[in-house]
């Protein structure tokens, strides 16, 4: 006796392809109700704002006379050409940037290889501690690190300096960027221990079988493997800096020095309450960012290693 399977019928079909298509929009729905809080406050505190300070970047607007708003094209623009505080603001939070970047992608790095051995003992601990710092907040830190190297009532001043009747060290508030970098490293150490710890054993194995010292497996192996991990971190940490350079002249009377961009913007907006000239100050900030990020992403494709994309070429 032969049994024949009912075949299904163009209306089963589409009842389950509607059931589908319902459980997807609920889905999408329900998603878009747990993200709808941070897209009212992007559109409330980022993006309106930074519509409307690309407005004003084109207007004499002062904040002391908002009825004499005018239109001036790009003049705002063109005065910051002549502006050599403007330049020497730029060029400062540009050297924050090489500065600290770096030594806080090594520091992370060596951090993460560190933890990433096997003799290593207290890892949990010891990775709390190190991540602990990066929680604190920024104004915080600042105080912190600000009353340890400040050169006239600075701990290090009072502790080393005056015991040892030493003369004061003329860039001892140079420390404050490098202490600053090193003390917000935990999350690029705990993104580059994750990608270490994600690497393969067997591939270790076969290259010590075939000789390469620990030197050599961390350069050829290690390096290449968490260069996605590395990029991601340098992306991150490049924006902060950026982004956090702010708070190394926060609250200080602005100077004629190398002082971050965010300073010059504060002093332009707040002293001479010329929010056009400051609007276009940030605009130019956020272009060079913007230059400097998609230099990095241009870069990624000689040094950084993509596994799923050898995926695609071997498929």
């Amino acid at each position: 006796m032969k049994f024949s399977i009912p075949a299904r019928s163009g209306a089963d079909e589409s009842d389950a392809s509607v059931k589908r298509l319902s459980l997807s929009r609920y889905s999408a729905r329900v998603g878009f109700l747990f993200i709808l809080p941070w897209v009212i406050g992007f559109i409330l505190l980022k993006a309106i704002p930074i519509l409307a300070a690309l407005v004003f970047s084109f207007t004499s607007f002062n904040m002391l006379h908002p009825e004499n708003i005018r239109f001036v094209g790009l003049q705002n623009y063109l005065a910051i050409l002549h502006d050599r505080d403007a330049g020497s603001s730029l060029f400062g939070s540009i050297g924050y940037f090489v500065l600290a970047v770096p030594i806080e992608m090594i520091a992370a790095l060596g951090l993460a290889a560190l933890f990433n051995s096997d003799w290593l003992r207290g890892k949990r601990l010891l990775r709390t501690l190190f991540f602990m710092p990066s929680i604190i907040p920024a104004m915080a830190i600042f105080f912190i690190i600000s009353g340890l190297v400040s050169p006239g009532s600075g701990w290090i001043n009072r502790l080393i300096i005056e015991p040892l009747d030493l003369p004061p060290p003329a860039g001892l508030y140079m420390l404050f960027p490098i202490i600053f970098a090193l003390w917000t490293i935990g999350p690029g150490f705990l993104i580059m221990l994750g990608a270490m710890q994600s690497i393969p054993r067997e591939i270790y194995e076969a290259a010590r079988v075939d000789g390469a010292g620990p030197i050599m497996r961390f350069v050829s192996i290690t390096i290449p493997m968490i260069s996605p991990a590395i990029f991601f971190s340098l992306v991150i940490n490049m924006i902060t800096s950026f982004g956090g350079v702010a708070l190394l002249d926060r609250g200080l009377p602005y100077s004629q020095s190398l002082s971050p961009m965010e300073s010059y913007i504060a002093y332009q907006m707040f002293s001479f309450l010329n929010l056009g000239y400051a609007s276009a100050l940030a605009w130019v900030m956020f272009l060079v960012v913007m230059g400097i990020t998609v230099a990095i992403f241009r870069s990624a494709r000689y040094w950084v290693h993509f596994p799923e994309e050898d995926e695609n070429v071997e498929i």
